[in-house]
């Protein structure tokens, strides 16, 4: 890793403190970092920096969002994504920096474009939520989330988001687009994710670790950056609750089409 900038320091803050917002508000937003990141640092050597950070991030939101979780998700995706750690731990075998931002753009916007689709055949076979729902109202509808995607679609969203998330700790838009068409809503979407990164994450040290992307040097880096994270958790967490839950999936939706293009073009 060769030595950083100013410049380049503060924009690895600023993504940072996106870390934050993003685990506590809008999940899709932390495409913007790992894009940063990537732009910032060699791509490779950037997952082994970002991956503390997004653990630290984790934790916050676990602490906010623990009692939303709806753990039958959770147990339903996690073989599927171990499929997919294996797979990504694979790729970075032999994988070069072209070919980790190539790859993990095309598949953020493909999956956007599943997800759209798949939206838009529901809409028609189904009536509109109700979007003045009270947060007791999202609290119940966590028990029920899940249901609307089958098997065979989680299977695929964790596989790649197993896959993603170790090759660039880009999972978070996969599982943010399977969990919108799973119809989570807010807060039951916030819980579930942040318990799925929180195990996810912890789990992909050792392969890190193994892999040479985690040593001494990216954890000074980290302990850096680190406490830029905790502004941005307390943004996102006041931010939540004023965001509409229609404009908040939107929001998730453009954050990783914006990822996504992002990781092509740079």
């Amino acid at each position: 890793m060769d030595t950083i900038s100013l410049w380049q320091l503060v924009a690895l803050a600023a993504a940072s403190t996106l870390v934050g917002f993003s685990k506590t508000a809008v999940s899709g937003a932390n495409t913007i970092s790992l894009a940063v990141f990537a732009a910032v640092l060699p791509a490779r050597e950037s997952t082994g920096v970002l991956l503390p950070i997004l653990i630290v991030g984790d934790l916050l939101a676990v602490l906010v969002y623990r009692r939303h979780a709806h753990w039958p998700t959770l147990l339903r995706l996690f073989p599927a994504v171990a499929v997919g750690v294996v797979a990504g731990t694979v790729f970075l075998l032999w994988a070069d920096d072209a070919a980790v931002r190539t790859s993990i753009g095309a598949i953020l916007l493909f999956m956007t474009g599943v997800t759209l689709w798949r939206r838009r055949i529901a809409e028609k076979v189904a009536e509109e939520e109700d979007e003045t729902a009270t947060e007791e109202d999202e609290t119940a509808t966590e028990s029920e989330a899940g249901r609307g995607t089958g098997r065979t679609a989680a299977r695929g969203y964790g596989v790649l988001g197993g896959f993603t998330t170790m090759v660039a700790n880009a999972g978070g838009p996969v599982m943010s687009l399977y969990l919108l068409s799973a119809g989570f809503r807010k807060l039951g979407f916030l819980g579930t994710s942040a318990w799925f990164f929180l195990i996810l994450n912890v789990s992909k040290v050792p392969f890190s670790v193994g892999l040479g992307l985690i040593d001494a040097r990216s954890l000074l880096l980290d302990a850096c950056l680190v406490l830029f994270v905790l502004p941005g958790a307390y943004l996102g967490r006041v931010c939540v609750d004023r965001i509409n839950q229609k404009v908040f999936d939107r929001i998730v939706i453009g954050a990783t089409v914006v990822g996504g293009l992002q990781l092509l073009l740079i």
